[in-house]
């Protein structure tokens, strides 16, 4: 088990602070293993076990508290007076009106709650009221290739060579049977599916949805739009809506499995309302659902630079630079960082393209151009790096 050290220093600088730290994240990107090593380290540090309360809302054991009265009367009973009690409150979506026996723990003295949610609008609407300026959200992912080389081990060529191909749930990094992974994956991708998306929303053409999100999948870094899809689809004989794609895409998003990465424009120094691109939580879900045919590596490896930039604390944009474009726009701080992604610019005349637009910017912010090449090709003071290499660098 790899210890998720970006995450884990998130929460000891937390620790004790009243604030309601919010853990969130698409189902098994390793939520509830963080929670288990928060735990493990208030121990280390002197904390009593009696201090710590952990329900894990997935475990049947705990169904008779899924109302939230019940739930704050077995919270409260288990309080420890005079010592700060660490309350653990794991997949909390799954309790109806939570957010009152949350807010309710909140205002106690010496209670400390911490709670996960695979559902991104669990921070919207009544909780995001009730808990305004309460609550700091950490947004979790699947491994990064660093936490999974360290996981792995062993010869870092062949370590990427299985993370580009598999992807990094946590669990599914440590399966080498191909048919098992394949197995371990169709599970997360069907309780998203069913439970998350099909259930909540009360969707009535499943297989509608379901192609929508291959339509997602196969075009991952392609820009598309809900109109695009919906045209493409009722091509295919799969007649819809540009608003019911919409709809879709919305409820991927809110379930942690897709991410969007809208346009800006340099030049203009205005963000664009259209035509965005989408980026999958884990690159093992494309493969299960598309396969290996007509994988575009170059976008594949866009995808891995974007979370990992995601990971990083920049908000990421895609770059219009005239008619060209920038893979990605980084911005935190103030600072600003541009990337090029493509699978290799050895070819001069593919080199030539990707520098292209970068040449435009005049500004001096860093400019990289990322590939899997190990020979670098730097020119006007724009850099190239290898992708290992970047995604390693800390």
């Amino acid at each position: 088990m790899v210890l998720r050290q970006q995450y884990l220093e998130k929460l000891k600088k937390m620790k004790d602070k009243q604030i309601i730290k919010v853990v969130t994240g698409v189902r098994r990107c390793g939520k509830s293993t963080l929670l288990m090593q928060f735990r493990d380290y208030l121990n280390e540090i002197g904390v009593d076990s009696i201090q710590i309360i952990s329900i894990n809302f997935e475990d049947v054991a705990y169904e008779h508290l899924l109302d939230y009265k019940v739930l704050y009367a077995y919270v409260t009973e288990r309080l420890i007076q005079g010592k700060m009690t660490y309350v653990f409150l794991d997949e909390v979506q799954e309790v109806s009106n939570f957010q009152k026996a949350v807010d309710s723990l909140f205002i106690k003295e010496n209670v400390d709650v911490y709670i996960t949610g695979s559902k991104a609008n669990m921070l919207s609407g009544e909780l995001a009221t009730l808990l305004s300026g309460r609550y700091i959200e950490i947004q979790m992912l699947p491994l990064s290739f660093a936490e999974y080389y360290e996981l792995a081990g062993g010869d870092r060529r062949d370590a990427w060579n299985a993370y580009f191909r598999n992807g990094g749930f946590p669990y599914a990094a440590q399966i080498t049977d191909d048919d098992i992974r394949k197995d371990y994956l169709s599970g997360i991708y069907n309780t998203v599916l069913l439970k998350d998306i099909v259930a909540r929303k009360k969707v009535q053409d499943v297989s509608l949805l379901e192609s929508v999100i291959k339509f997602l999948f196969y075009n991952v870094g392609n820009i598309v739009s809900s109109k695009k899809i919906a045209d493409s689809l009722t091509s295919f004989g799969r007649k819809t809506t540009s608003i019911t794609v919409e709809n879709y895409i919305k409820n991927l998003m809110e379930s942690f499995v897709l991410y969007k990465a809208g346009r800006y424009d340099v030049k203009g120094k205005q963000h664009l309302k259209s035509l965005e691109k989408y980026y999958l939580v884990d690159v093992g879900l494309r493969r299960l659902l598309v396969g290996d045919k007509n994988t575009d590596i170059g976008h594949m490896l866009e995808n891995i630079v974007y979370l990992e930039l995601i990971r990083r604390g920049y908000t990421v944009n895609i770059g219009k630079v005239g008619d060209l474009e920038i893979d990605f726009i980084a911005e935190s701080g103030g600072d600003k960082i541009y990337y090029q992604v493509a699978a290799s610019v050895l070819d001069p005349t593919t080199f030539s393209r990707e520098i292209a637009p970068l040449l435009k910017i005049n500004d001096h912010y860093p400019k990289f151009i990322i590939s899997m090449d190990e020979v670098p090709m730097n020119e006007d003071g724009i850099k190239q790096i290898n992708i290992i290499d970047f995604l390693k660098k800390t």
